[in-house]
């Protein structure tokens, strides 16, 4: 006769709590998401919040962070979840903001230095050192071991908030048994992706120097390089937008400009405050319309994976229709400053010439081929209505972008399904006749 003897609850806890904790490893831990966590970071910061908001968050595809150029000129933050999850709030706070400087600033886009790819791993090194050195200087909860002016270390007597191009000037020589090296010592961590500029593509981070980032650079600047001048050109003008954009949300917030400090906030201020140029502003428009088709070709290498992956090859094309106010007061000379503009531009998209007075007549409106050049002209006369041309862009579809020439004297329309822009001249522009914001009103100046 077996004897059983019953189980007290004590013994029924412990068996419950040994099941658990078998089951504990089987259990499914979700990944760090920043993009749940930006709004609550940033709350204080008026300013890098407006970025934050405009720049795509993607995890993945680096060890640390970083951020990039898209190939459709886009901006776009990689960030590595199991590197972020244990770091303080504060830390996390840091890292965005010091992300987002390096676009502000334009080092990713190449905007203040020589491109990337034209440098010696040497350079590269020196440079993304600089570049971090000037925008660490207004941070104070980076991770431990990133470079900074004035702490312990090869940068210890190095002054605080100077340029990046200063700090280019004034590196000290770099220490043996750091550098340009192969990346085969005992440091922990994952190789970069495609490798960091200057990192010479080792795979790991044992410098021999003990730093638990090379070189004291914690975040990813690889990929800087990975688009063609053009895209450069169209994230720079789109940088300038967002930063306008974010500057006035700041300007208007009752916090103000958190914690960017005040030498930082001249320099964003000037470079939004410089005159307009009505041309790069109408090149960006038509660049930002435009749609990338890609393909695969091997006569193309791939950057990221040489010889692995065939590389893609990008046609870009756009539809933009072109409404042209046909009343009294927009004048010749503002018509053939804006049609030779265009003439240049029509390389880069098809316009579709739509002149208007109250209403839009199917029969004047005319499609400007790509590498067309034509010649301003006036086909219509009378008042001015702004619904005509955008209804008449809403129905017929498959445009990419819409641009109003007219002199803003005329009540404010209909929304439009695509992106619209107006453009007037300078007088007209500074007495608009309603505020087309958030939509972007240029001003052309006649002589």
């Amino acid at each position: 006769m077996t004897d059983k003897t019953p189980s007290t609850g004590t013994d029924m806890t412990d068996e419950i709590s040994d099941l658990l904790d078998e089951l504990e490893p089987a259990r499914e831990v979700k990944p760090f998401d920043l993009r749940l966590h930006v709004h609550r970071l940033l709350i204080d910061e008026p300013f890098f919040a407006a970025l934050s908001r405009r720049i795509d968050k993607r995890a993945g595809g680096v060890p640390t962070a970083g951020v990039r150029v898209t190939e459709e000129g886009k901006l776009e933050m990689r960030y590595n979840p199991a590197f972020f999850a244990p770091l303080s709030d504060e830390t996390r706070k840091d890292i965005l903001k010091h992300e987002f400087y390096h676009i502000v600033l334009q080092h990713v886009t190449g905007g203040r230095f020589r491109s990337f790819r034209d440098m010696s791993p040497a350079d590269c090194r020196a440079h993304n050192i600089a570049m971090d050195l000037a925008i660490n200087s207004h941070l104070d909860n980076l991770p431990e071991g990133c470079c900074k002016p004035g702490q312990e270390g090869p940068f210890k007597d190095l002054p605080a908030y100077k340029s990046a191009e200063w700090y280019l000037k004034n590196l000290p020589e770099p220490e043996g048994g750091e550098g340009e090296g192969q990346g085969e010592g005992e440091g922990e961590g994952e190789g970069q992706e495609g490798g960091t500029p200057g990192s010479g593509g080792g795979q790991g981070q044992g410098q021999g120097g003990g730093q638990p980032f090379e070189d004291g650079v914690f975040d990813d600047h690889s990929g800087w390089d990975d688009v063609d001048d053009a895209t450069k050109q169209l994230a720079e003008e789109r940088i300038k937008e967002f930063v306008r954009e974010a500057v006035n949300e700041a300007q208007s917030s009752s916090r103000g400009w958190g914690t960017v400090p005040a030498n930082m906030r001249k320099d964003i201020l000037d470079s939004i405050t410089s005159k307009l140029d009505w041309k790069k502003v109408l090149r960006y428009f038509v660049k930002q319309s435009q749609k990338a088709n890609k393909r695969s070709t091997v006569r193309k290498i791939n950057r990221r994976y040489p010889y692995q992956h065939p590389g893609k090859k990008a046609t870009r094309t756009a539809k933009v229709a072109i409404a042209i106010d046909q009343s009294g007061s927009v004048s010749d000379a503002m018509l053939e400053a804006f049609f030779g503009e265009l003439n240049g531009l029509s390389k880069l998209a098809e316009f579709t010439v739509i002149p208007f007075d109250t209403r839009v007549d199917d029969s004047k409106v005319q499609v400007w081929k790509k590498g067309q050049s034509r010649k301003r002209e006036r086909v219509m006369c009378g008042g001015t209505c702004f619904d005509a041309p955008t209804k008449w862009v809403n129905e017929k579809g498959g445009f990419d972008g819409l641009i109003i020439l007219t002199d803003m004297e005329a009540p404010k329309p209909v929304a439009c399904r695509v992106q619209r822009m107006w453009m007037t001249t300078e007088h007209y522009a500074n007495r608009p006749y309603f505020d087309p914001k958030p939509e972007r009103l240029v001003g052309i100046p006649l002589e």
